[in-house]
């Protein structure tokens, strides 16, 4: 059983019988194992287990412990547990309830905040300059992560920088439009869920008897109000407050550090044995760390016997070098690549060891960049499926038909309208069964009075360049082809996409749907357009190899979505589950290329942590946008404690491309590497350059 398996610290953890319960867990001490325990000992004490909620920072975590608890028990046991991160359990309940909601990804909610943003007209502010939108978009989503129920959004954006004073009433009203859009189409973002779930806890108890919390150190004060609103009488929060990396999504280090002031009569459990990396890795992450303000005393405890290899400082004259002699240490390297990673503090750091060790035909995954999710490809095939669960659903419309020729954003929010008026308010009766009586658009020109608009916007584009286009008489007939701008082809691939959502309508299994859209002659049609343009060369000619790849490799991830759509039977369902999964999937084999932030709970071999120059780790510019030279010594610590055996650090002095200098980091300092020594009045102007540009 679990139970058995854990060492002294851990059991005392999982058998606790406070109700109340947080556990320090240092990297590499066994969190899972206790956490799978705690739940082992909830089971074995006849705690129904629909009745234990399990909150973690990612799905797959989540899946992971459930996993290891069916092995104990049962599947059927196991899979009671209701688990999974704070949206994803948000939206469970939601379902559990029978309260549906369309979730949407950020970058598509970004487009339509965008479109109501450059409607705006700011005025002449000195030398502040408005918030661009998408930097917008994500301050308001720090806003609602990171505040107080009573806190409002003019008063917070004044507090973080009163420059924008004169703008904060165009941003509200910005935003008021915004959720009213999204209000009336029915979309849903991460926040929403989250912001909705707790007007739900207001109307309806849910009957947990225990909830357990993983990675506590990351919650923030909207998590945090979800979780008392759940009212649970037992709680097990399991995290390491030197592993708190999440200030820039709201998470507030505050929240564990004052779980014994906020739980009366609670308990505070620390495991100090830590399993994974050997001493003289652990000794560095120990010696940055500890500058940090203590605030629960600890001291790990290395167990791992392993021949010890000392972890390598790399110092480089320019920094392309730097990312030319680790790709050919890796190529080198006896280490399975897939135990190896190269860990950065910004993505840009990434570019240079993907293409050097492309260069070297080395296959490599990259996580914290371009999403499986983004690729348009997958999007196409969601934004069908979306479709078929809301023919409404305007986005998803735009998104499928913008890619007909001569079509774009705009023609295809001019057809969306028009479907919608033809079809009394459902765009899909308007495409197969129009009513010819409506007027579809609107004129564009000044038309005479006695002239109907519908009958000036005829003038403009009629139905005669279809004639002999093979169009069925159903779909020919449709007035809503009359648009100006179509054209024999962009009238192809309107005819395709109707045929297919046609077809679509019979059918309700998603594998098969996917199946079938994979093979449509519309779907032929987009896959050709984005091998040519993927396939492009600087000189205008496609590269037809490029091209056949990128084909073969579009198909092939339309292949991974639709086995995993093979776990679900609804659409709906399958659809948000990606969307609340699609950030933790990442793709392709070989080295891992990762942010720090991606790299959190993982654990390699061999490790690479490069760009250790300061400016870039710490990260000035983030540290004058309000982080903290304490939260970069964190994410130098979480760096440091993914390595088991083999750790290098590396640093360059110089950027020939930029003609910029580098001075190393101060955590090489503070972990003893680079000797502190008197600083020459030229090193000293560097620092100091280094410093002012990080707050321009």
């Amino acid at each position: 059983m679990p139970l058995t398996n854990l060492n002294q610290e851990q059991y005392k953890s999982a058998t606790s019988q406070i109700k109340y319960n947080l556990t320090i867990a240092s990297a590499g001490t066994g969190k899972t194992s206790t956490i799978v325990g705690r739940i082992a000992h909830l089971l074995q004490n006849n705690i129904p287990p629909n009745e234990i909620l399990l909150l973690t920072f990612t799905n797959k975590a989540a899946s992971e412990m459930v996993t290891r608890v069916a092995t104990y028990f049962s599947q059927e046991i196991a899979s009671k547990i209701v688990s999974g991160t704070f949206h994803s359990v948000s939206y469970k309940l939601m379902k559990s309830l029978d309260i549906n909601v369309a979730l949407k990804r950020p970058n598509e909610l970004k487009t339509l905040f965008k479109s109501l943003y450059e409607k705006r007209i700011f005025p002449t502010n000195g030398e502040t300059t408005p918030y661009d939108s998408n930097y917008l978009y994500d301050l308001y989503s720090l806003f609602l992560n990171s505040s107080s129920n009573e806190d409002d959004f003019e008063t917070w954006v004044c507090e973080k920088n009163i420059g924008h004073k004169p703008y904060v009433m165009i941003y509200q009203d910005l935003f008021d439009e915004f959720n009213n859009l999204k209000k009336e189409h029915g979309y849903v973002n991460f926040d929403d869920l989250l912001l909705e779930m707790i007007e739900i806890q207001k109307k309806h108890t849910f009957q947990f008897y225990e909830i357990l919390v993983d990675e506590y150190q990351d919650t923030n004060p909207l998590q945090g109000r979800l979780l008392e609103g759940f009212h649970s009488k037992n709680l097990f929060c399991v995290g390491d407050y030197d592993q708190s990396i999440y200030a820039f999504n709201g998470s507030d280090i505050g929240i564990i550090s004052s779980f014994h002031e906020r739980y009366s009569g609670s308990e505070i459990h620390t495991l100090t044995k830590n399993y994974r990396s050997i001493k003289p890795i652990l000794d560095i992450a120990n010696k940055v760390i500890n500058f940090n303000e203590r605030i629960y005393e600890k001291k790990l405890e290395v167990v791992r016997e392993a021949t010890e290899h000392k972890p390598t400082l790399l110092a480089f004259d320019e920094l392309y070098g730097q990312y030319e002699y680790i790709s050919s240490n890796i190529q080198k390297s006896h280490t399975p690549h897939s135990d190896i990673a190269v860990i950065y503090r910004n993505n840009s750091s990434a570019d240079g060891i993907e293409a050097n060790l492309r260069d070297l035909g080395i296959k490599s995954k990259r996580k914290g960049g371009h999403s499986f999710f983004d690729s348009r490809e997958i999007k196409f095939v969601l934004d069908f499926l979306i479709l078929l669960t809301n023919s409404n659903d305007m986005m998803a419309f735009i998104h499928l038909i913008e890619y007909g020729k001569n079509i774009g954003k705009s023609v295809a929010k001019d057809i969306f309208d028009a479907l919608l008026v033809l079809g009394d308010g459902d765009l899909y009766k308007g495409l197969m069964q129009p009513n010819n009586e409506k007027t579809p658009y609107k004129s564009t020109k000044t038309s005479n009075i006695q002239l109907g608009l519908f009958d000036d916007f005829m003038e403009m584009g009629n139905l005669s360049k279809f004639k002999n286009s093979g169009f069925s008489e159903t779909f020919l007939g449709n007035p809503f082809l009359k648009h100006p701008k179509l054209t024999v082809e962009s009238g192809e691939y309107l005819y395709q996409f109707y045929t297919l959502f046609k077809e679509l309508k019979r059918m309700s299994n998603p594998a098969n749907l996917i199946d079938h859209i994979k093979k449509s002659k519309i779907f032929g049609s987009v896959l050709e357009s984005l091998g040519n343009a993927r396939g492009k060369q600087k000189d205008g000619t496609i590269n037809q190899s490029m091209k056949t790849t990128a084909i073969f490799k579009a198909n092939r991830k339309v292949e991974t979505l639709k086995q995993l759509s093979h776990r679900h039977v609804n659409i709906k369902n399958f659809i948000n589950a990606m969307v609340l999964g699609g950030g933790e999937l990442s793709e392709g084999e070989g080295v891992n290329l990762l942010s720090i932030h991606a790299s959190k709970g993982l654990e390699f071999k061999e490790v690479y942590i490069i760009d250790l120059m300061d400016g870039r780790f710490p990260n000035r510019t983030l540290m004058s946008k309000g982080g903290s030279l304490e939260e970069e010594r964190r994410l130098f610590y979480v760096a440091v404690t993914r390595a088991k055996d083999i750790l290098y650090l590396s640093y360059a002095k110089y950027d020939r491309i930029k003609k910029q200098d580098f001075i190393y980091s101060p955590f090489l300092v503070e972990a003893g590497l680079v000797k502190k020594e008197e600083k020459s009045k030229e090193e000293e102007k560097k620092i100091a350059k280094i410093k002012k540009e990080s707050k321009l």
